[in-house]
């Protein structure tokens, strides 16, 4: 049975997400595949998160909170710890999926135990004029990806199913606060071959909250470290990271921008 259904653990991090956690949590109910467990992990929520998962069927969640407030990539490591399936997959409080997500990767599964990830595609959904857009428009990338994520990166976290048994040997990188998981499939895509599904199988909500001018400049300056701590190794494998560097340039010559608009206003 647990062969043919293996359990999925689906990893809800939620730090004060009570605003679109109800629609979220009901989309993972909602699913056509059964065998299923939420490890939801609350990092020290002060609105009602809590009172609106306990309101779904308790027996379908695990629920924790943190002793202290954890940077984000660390607490997915935790909730990762505390889960039981053979397979691993996320979905943040903003977000959804189709109904039919989990048996479609499952499937693929079933065809290809090499396979470490399967991803698909999403539509990046629109919260102030509620429009959804397709995210990639040409086929995505499976086999061996590394470079081809290099040059181009599609893969969404919302969108990944991947083995358990991974994250006994690589974890979230707990020093990154928003790019832990480029660098972490990045890095299996390097060992593990991927499979991906272009239909898209989850929606991503764009709001105000993840386009911060904070969460901006933490963005260009992990992109920046993670350059300099990681070209010598990928050049030394054969991977080049001119696309990193040019994404780089582009986010800096943008934060200049901003500046200069921001001064004449």
């Amino acid at each position: 049975m647990e062969q043919d259904n293996p359990l999925i653990s689906v990893i809800v991090n939620c730090h004060n997400g009570d605003r679109y956690l109800k629609e979220s949590v009901q989309s993972i109910f909602d699913q056509t595949y059964k065998n299923w467990e939420i490890i939801f992990w609350d990092n020290l929520s002060t609105d009602n998160s809590q009172s609106i998962i306990q309101k779904f069927d308790q027996k379908k969640i695990k629920y924790f909170k943190s002793e202290k407030f954890m940077n984000l990539y660390d607490a997915r490591n935790n909730a990762i710890s505390k889960s039981a399936g053979s397979f691993i997959s996320f979905l943040d409080t903003d977000d959804w999926w189709n109904k039919d997500k989990l048996q479609k990767q499952v499937n693929l599964f079933k065809k290809d135990d090499g396979l470490g990830l399967v991803y698909s595609n999403c539509y990046i959904f629109n919260e102030k004029n509620k429009k959804s857009k397709i995210f990639v428009k040409n086929k995505l990338p499976e086999g061996e990806v590394t470079q081809k994520l290099l040059n181009n990166y599609v893969v969404g976290l919302l969108t990944i199913l991947i083995r358990k048994e991974i994250f006994q040997k690589y974890k979230f990188n707990k020093n990154y606060n928003i790019i832990g998981d480029f660098d972490f499939v990045i890095k299996l895509s390097m060992k593990s071959r991927f499979a991906s599904i272009d239909e898209p199988l989850a929606y991503y909500r764009k709001h105000k909250k993840n386009l911060s001018d904070t969460s901006f400049e933490l963005y260009i300056s992990e992109i920046k470290e993670w350059i300099r701590i990681n070209e010598e190794s990928f050049k030394k494998n054969g991977y080049s990271l001119n696309n990193q560097k040019f994404l780089l340039r582009k986010l800096q010559i943008k934060k200049f921008l901003k500046k200069i608009i921001y001064f004449y206003k």
